[in-house]
């Protein structure tokens, strides 16, 4: 097969969008007739019709092969032209991963320090977000992400890296720790402190505290860990936050490790066309080797197998470049 140019697929593409050659020759900055000749070269080059067009109309009308192509296309296209976009303009190579503020101001600097010494001459953009990591992955703000949803979006793919625990922490002054069954009757009437509302952790820690018939009602709300452990620490509630969150130099506090909560997944998502990008992928067996084993638990059972598999699939990728 005759190689496909970029230009020919960005012309079908917009073509396909806006419904019209002369539309997407005016975005493209193309005569009508160029538009037109590249949606044929690609239609030759892959022997078969894409686009139906009658004598004088408007709009056309993609045909089943043309559709099938459009929808892998979208938004795939869009945000590599974007990426492509920012390595142009920016001489120096850039990586862009969100992650939940706690996971970056607990656990990411040592991951840091490894990825610097691997490419020294890629910078590390990082975003502190939760609720809207899949979006900027898909809108192309994103190239990397780390998250405690699963997006079940082929458009990024995730791995999952390992699982952790919930910790109950409230202020030492408040005396004996309870059974870890009693926590939601002990939390009853005693200020709350947790995260902003759609948070991950804060729907899981609504949920355990909800159990004995009563909602639980936040007193304070913040953005992330740091800031909720610290209002724990100057005695204005309790809270549920992960259980790495707390050490053994933190003596004005008291944690509970809830095993009676299901364990929290994190999991490694990229965009698809990164997927096999030598910096992602180093960063995703950094990740692993700097994290499971250590603060994150390795995966079990219907786990262990996905994430083994995806592991060996990112390493089978990465020998074949």
């Amino acid at each position: 097969m005759a190689k496909i140019s970029l230009t020919l697929i960005q012309t079908f593409y917009h073509v396909a969008r806006r419904g019209s050659f002369s539309a997407a020759a005016r975005e493209l900055n193309l005569s009508y007739q160029s538009a037109a000749n590249h949606v044929r070269r690609l239609e030759q080059i892959l022997k078969d019709k894409l686009i139906d067009s009658e004598q004088g109309a408007k709009q056309v009308t993609l045909t089943p092969r043309g559709r099938s192509l459009y929808n892998l296309l979208d938004p795939e296209l869009d945000i590599m032209l974007e990426r492509l976009t920012l390595l142009l303009e920016n001489q120096r190579s850039t990586l862009r991963v969100g992650m939940p503020q706690a996971i970056f101001f607990f656990l990411f600097p040592r991951i840091l320090a490894e990825f610097r010494d691997r490419h020294p001459d890629t910078e590390m953009s990082v975003f502190e977000r939760d609720t809207v990591l899949a979006e900027m992955v898909k809108n192309g703000s994103l190239d990397v992400c780390l998250s405690e949803r699963y997006f079940g979006d082929p458009v990024v793919p995730q791995r999952l890296l390992g699982t952790y625990r919930l910790s109950l922490v409230y202020p030492r002054s408040w005396g004996p720790p309870p059974a870890v069954d009693e926590v939601p009757d002990w939390a009853r009437g005693r200020p709350f402190v947790t995260f902003e509302p759609g948070q991950t952790l804060r729907n899981h820690a609504m949920d355990f505290l909800g159990r004995g018939g009563a909602p639980a009602h936040p007193t304070i709300s913040t953005s992330g860990s740091s800031s909720v452990k610290r209002c724990v620490e100057e005695g204005l509630g309790f809270a549920v936050i992960p259980t790495w969150c707390v050490g053994p130099d933190d003596t004005e506090v008291v944690s509970v490790k809830l095993t009676n909560l299901p364990e929290v997944r994190v999991y490694f998502g990229c965009a698809g066309y990164l997927r096999n990008n030598p910096a992602v992928q180093d960063l995703f067996e950094i990740c692993r080797g700097r994290l499971v084993g250590e603060v994150l638990e390795e995966a079990v059972g219907e786990d262990a197998a996905t994430a083994s598999s995806l592991g060996a699939s990112a390493r089978a990728a990465s020998y074949k470049k």
